[in-house]
């Protein structure tokens, strides 16, 4: 495969690491059941910056997906029910821009924008991706319950573990 075509397909259309962390919270927190979850959990489950996770967790909480509970034992939990939470929705609030290229978001941004197949093709994708998010809900994301569940643990014990030995030496 020649060098530009590899490079080509490399290339991916990608969320943004704020809407693939907003989602894992959002999982992360529906495992637990209503229990409050710190967000030093979160942060060390998933090995993210918890600076980060704050301002995530801060813009889930605006939009209503969490509930924040301050001080020594607060946490967060899920505002309303996972069959209540869309997924297409999380994303087009979580995503600062959903526009694949300049055009769509940007009228007047090509010369040939008037009479652009492309222009409209790619919107009718970005229509589409959407679309199927659309069909997922908070709680299809955590059927498999029982393997996440035990998945969070298991990160989290050994998480611990190690902050036990590094305690240690």
């Amino acid at each position: 495969m020649p060098a530009a075509a590899a490079d080509r397909k490399a290339k991916k259309v990608r969320l943004t690491l704020h809407t693939d962390y907003a989602l894992r919270v959002l999982i992360h927190v529906a495992i637990e059941d209503g229990k409050l979850v710190t967000i030093n959990d979160v942060a060390d489950t998933f090995d993210i910056s918890k600076q980060h996770l704050m301002k995530i967790v801060n813009n889930l909480s605006q939009k209503g997906y969490l509930d924040t509970v301050r001080g020594r034992n607060g946490g967060i939990r899920l505002a309303r029910q996972p069959r209540d939470i869309n997924i297409g929705q999380v994303v087009r609030d979580t995503e600062e821009s959903l526009h694949v290229v300049g055009c769509l978001g940007q009228p007047g941004y090509c010369r040939i924008e008037r009479g652009c197949v492309l222009r409209g093709a790619l919107h009718d994708a970005t229509q589409a991706f959407l679309a199927v998010l659309d069909g997922y809900t908070l709680a299809d994301l955590v059927r498999p319950r029982r393997i996440l569940s035990s998945l969070l643990v298991r990160d989290q014990r050994a998480v611990h573990s190690q902050a036990d030995v590094r305690s240690l030496a």
